[in-house]
């Protein structure tokens, strides 16, 4: 006798939780990481290729991102620590040379 097996997706197995009151355990995806200053290169290499990324500038030039090892991170959503569910992550971006705008200025 053969047995047949099946794919389920979350989404389908909370539906059903929800019709038979059943508590369903779904475990979080892996943690966001703190980009903060970090090269844009680096949250290319650290994020699943699998994982949709958006890049803007955070300087108000609205420069489009066209090499990102010139490029450090600013800003990120999801914030670090944040599981990562297959959502959209949003990087802000300055050139490496340029200060994040709300940035204080180093005393010296």
């Amino acid at each position: 006798m053969r047995r047949r097996t099946a794919t389920v997706t979350a989404g389908a197995v909370l539906a059903l939780a929800a019709m038979t009151g059943t508590a369903v355990a779904v475990a979080a995806g892996p943690p966001m990481p703190d980009f903060s200053g970090k090269s844009l290169m680096t949250v290319f290499n650290q994020l699943d290729y699998r994982t949709r990324v958006e890049v803007h500038d955070d300087s108000g030039f609205d420069r489009n991102v066209l090499w990102p090892p010139s490029w450090k991170v600013c800003t990120q959503s999801p914030a670090k620590g944040a599981a990562l569910n297959g959502q959209t992550v949003t990087i802000g971006v300055v050139k490496k040379a340029e200060k994040c705008p709300g940035q204080k200025a180093l005393h010296s």
